[in-house]
């Protein structure tokens, strides 16, 4: 399909949103423990490789200068600062276990007493990676800086004084144990259950603002279909989406692409991956690695996957075996929140566009019914015989039939009457019933 047939909506030219091509990589990168530790131990060996050289030329020009006496001096002062060295190299390792002791003991309770969907959280935690880094960056640095001390003692023969490595070896000690005492206190704050559903509420609010939809699809606007793309790769769960690769392999071919499965979904070899409209099928080449694949979902391109976390946090809360209700009611108080923002939206579908605003590719996502069902219809089943959760959830069916359009209030109108027959049919006394369906915003208090 020529660039001319490609369908443009009106008004839409200044709302194309060029993607961001590193995207899907720098956010698995943000999903493992490797990477940013390993670039710590790189950066350390070259500023250790810089400080060396830095302390060599001082020498040399202090004996090129026949300052001899300052020479000797420096020699004093990192002589004093050896010591203070190797107690830096010996007490990072106690350091970095205590550090991995507390993430372990964090990632337990976390994924025991909240859902192991939120371990993630722990995994991408920023302060983590950069106390874990600075710890093992400090480590390694101090141990090349003792190997820098020289054993000679004439001051017209050295070669070096590790002068400049011994500071910064303590200024990175300093720091160490500022990000230490961040460290500690960020672990604790994510071993709160208020914390945690914040921090699930903020990453889904930012895929909501990375990537706004745009209402449903118009088949006959995409143009004919002309070919099927099926999954080749392992199967798993699809992550994320490639959004700039596949834009321009559309492009090239002059073409829209449009993803069938939304993110989230499982698939397996074989599965309807794309349909092409409006032209032959790009190579298998100019789709390689635009699509990613793994065991766990991402929040990356993922809506929905917030409120299967909340819902999940929600469902252990009301357990048996954990009975805590008021947790339930944090998650519900979240879980409204994010559909009241989303009660305007036009949902349905992600269109991403080439520079010049023709659109490429299409991508699902969940609609309002989908959004909704996945926030109360498992909770609703579990509220029953908690009061302060049928009322919350019924003060928040009740906001939200405020704000959304006529043509939404039927998901909400139904689990509505669902939770009031559910409470009717299991509450024998009439004064339980009457207390259970009466609307409270903070539940019972």
């Amino acid at each position: 399909m020529s660039d001319g047939l490609i369908t443009r909506v009106p008004g839409e030219a200044a709302k194309v949103r060029r993607p961001r091509v590193l995207s899907p990589l720098r956010e698995h990168l943000r999903d493992t423990m490797w990477f940013a530790p390993t670039a710590g131990l790189v950066g350390a060996m070259v500023l250790w490789a810089v400080a060396s050289e830095l302390d060599s030329r001082l020498v040399t020009v202090l004996q090129d200068a026949g300052d001899y006496d300052t020479v000797e001096s420096l020699m004093g002062i990192a002589e004093d600062a050896k010591a203070v060295i190797s107690t830096i190299g010996s007490a990072m390792m106690t350091f970095i276990g205590v550090v991995f002791s507390i993430s372990l003991v964090a990632v337990q309770m976390a994924s025991g007493q909240f859902s192991p969907r939120v371990v993630r959280l722990y995994i991408r935690s920023r302060i983590t990676k950069m106390t874990l880094t600075v710890f093992l960056a400090t480590f390694l640095f101090s141990l090349m800086t003792l190997t820098s001390f020289d054993s000679e003692q004439d001051p017209h023969l050295l070669t070096s004084v590790p002068l400049v490595e011994s500071v910064l070896a303590m200024a990175m000690l300093f720091l160490s144990l500022l990000l230490f005492v961040a460290y500690v206190n960020g672990t604790l704050r994510m071993m709160r259950i208020s914390f945690v559903i914040d921090r699930i509420a903020r990453e889904s609010f930012r895929v909501a603002v990375k990537h706004p939809p745009e209402g449903t699809v118009d088949d006959e606007r995409l143009g004919p279909e002309t070919a099927r793309i099926l999954h080749r790769g392992r199967a798993g769960v699809l992550r994320d989406v490639h959004i700039a690769r596949v834009v321009r392999a559309a492009k090239r071919h002059g073409v829209v692409l449009r993803l069938l499965p939304r993110i989230g979904d499982f698939v397996v070899p074989g599965t309807l991956l794309f349909t092409v409209h409006g032209g032959t099928e790009p190579s298998r080449r100019a789709l390689r690695y635009t699509v990613s694949v793994g065991v766990e979902r991402s929040f990356h391109q993922d809506l929905g996957f917030g409120l299967r976390q909340l819902a999940d946090i929600a469902l252990r809360a009301l357990s048996p075996a954990v009975n805590d209700p008021t947790t339930a009611v944090q998650a519900l108080d979240r879980i409204i929140q994010f559909l009241a923002s989303l009660a305007g939206y036009p949902l349905g579908a992600l269109r991403h566009r080439d520079r010049s605003g023709a659109v490429r590719l299409v991508q699902p996502v969940p609609d309002w019914t989908a959004l909704v069902d996945l926030g109360f219809a498992e909770i609703r089943g579990c509220a029953v015989g908690n009061p302060q959760v049928t009322r919350r959830m019924l003060a928040g069916l009740d906001d939200l039939l405020r704000l959304a359009p006529d043509e939404r209030r039927e998901p909400l109108l139904r689990h509505r009457e669902l939770l009031a027959q559910e409470v009717e049919r299991t509450v024998p006394e009439a004064a339980d019933r009457t207390f259970a369906l009466r609307p409270d915003r903070q539940g019972i208090g």
